[in-house]
């Protein structure tokens, strides 16, 4: 690597780091379509040729974290392997064949006294991102931020430091290798006190985005006083209607929760109207018990199979991240509707169904950032919407919302372009 590559190691200030990343800014926001995607391209070939020395790096960070009790959905998320690692350097290629947001016109019009008007999309400046293990969101994190203008300053988690110092070192190699600067993407060391100083860096941080369980980002967005755009937890829903076809049903149950189970589009709770569940749901837990789901249900839902076992009373509140499933019998879509409302974090909810009356009422009734018919939750994905790597999935309402990929690392500007008017 080149020597300027690890020169983030160590903990410094914050406002050292943001200084550095604002001026790398600045050489972004005027750097072209081809230079951005020449440093993809070189950041890439800096993961695989790094390849041996990263999952050195992370055999160490699974190894701890294994020593240290953590449940195995995390270590899941944490583990790189060479497949994954791969995909990490596939994902800076496909962020490079994407088209640049930056200078795009959104919408563009001619005043009457002759002044044009246009909405442009530019870059924020300097994005942090405070996240938890999954090494794979450092690359796709500063690869979505380099390719849409931006600096980065990331924030990973304590159990994963060893891989993402490696991770980020070859990053930075690459962008060198590409004639950017190394500060471009920065890795942010330290303990709690830092993460508060990065959180507060309002002026020199244009954008937080937290990237955890509900707990880190319940913290960011209480604590920050730079703006934040909130991620969210993935309390998944699926209904299964009177009318579905209940062979589809099951396929999209079973990938929709085992595909892989610690993610946050993962399935969490399966509702079953009232009318199918004795029929139905002994043909699901044949799937899902074979598959080694435990699945966590009601009274009703007990009664038409016995393998359910009792739901506790916060069961249908948060995330399992790992192969246990909550149920529960609902007499009709209403009811579907009023316990997804209750209880969903606005991330992703599903209906299977036939009925397109009932589709068309799911759609209209369920708020959340992802709502789909018949298919699976595990698209609601930056990379299966063709966005490329994401940064994360938006659950809140104000600018981003479902998956963030480039454009939604943008914001906008408008120029006005005269002749010489002037304001009667």
């Amino acid at each position: 690597m080149p020597s300027g590559a690890a020169r983030y190691c160590g903990v410094v200030q914050i406002s050292e780091q943001a200084e550095r990343a604002k001026a790398a800014s600045r050489v972004l926001a005027t750097a072209n379509r081809q230079r951005k995607d020449a440093a993809l391209a070189a950041m890439a070939a800096a993961l695989e040729a790094a390849t041996d020395e990263i999952l050195e790096a992370n055999a160490g960070d699974v190894g701890a974290a294994r020593a240290g009790g953590t449940g195995e959905s995390l270590v899941d998320r944490l583990a790189l392997t060479p497949a994954r690692l791969a995909d990490m350097a596939r994902g800076l290629r496909e962020l490079a064949a994407l088209p640049d947001p930056v200078g795009e016109t959104v919408r563009g019009w001619r005043l009457p006294n002759g002044v044009r008007v246009e909405q442009v999309r530019v870059p924020f400046g300097v994005i942090g991102m405070i996240y938890e293990a999954r090494p794979n969101v450092t690359a796709d994190a500063a690869g979505i931020c380099l390719k849409s203008g931006n600096a980065s300053l990331l924030r990973g988690s304590a159990g994963c430091l060893r891989t993402n110092r490696v991770v980020v070192a070859a990053l930075r190699a690459g962008l060198e290798a590409a004639g950017l600067p190394a500060d471009c993407v920065n890795l942010v060391e330290g303990g709690h006190e830092v993460t508060g100083e990065l959180m507060r860096a309002r002026g020199l941080v244009d954008l937080l985005v937290p990237r955890g369980g509900a707990g880190l980002i319940r913290a960011v967005v209480e604590g920050a006083t730079v703006p934040v755009i909130e991620t969210g937890t993935g309390n998944c829903h699926l209904f299964v209607d009177a009318s579905a076809d209940q062979d589809m049903a099951l396929a999209i149950i079973l990938n929709a929760k085992i595909q892989r189970p610690s993610v946050c589009n993962a399935l969490e709770t399966l509702l079953v109207h009232r009318a199918i569940a004795d029929d139905f749901l002994p043909k699901a837990l044949d799937a899902l018990t074979g598959a080694g789901v435990t699945v966590h249900g009601d009274g009703p839902s007990r009664a038409a199979d016995a393998r359910i076992v009792p739901a506790g009373e916060h069961e249908y509140e948060a995330e399992y991240l790992g192969l246990d499933l909550a149920c529960a019998v609902v007499d009709d879509l209403d009811a579907a509707v009023a316990h997804i409302r209750r209880y969903s974090t606005g991330h992703s909810e599903t209906i299977v169904t036939a009925d397109a009356a009932a589709q068309r009422r799911f759609t209209d009734e369920v708020d959340a950032a992802v709502v789909l018919v018949n298919a699976s939750s595990r698209f609601t994905d930056g990379g299966q919407f063709g966005f490329g790597a994401e940064i994360g999935i938006s659950t809140q309402k104000l600018h981003a919302r479902g998956p963030m990929g480039l454009t939604e690392m943008t914001t906008t500007k408008y120029l006005l372009l005269g002749e010489g008017q002037t304001r009667a």
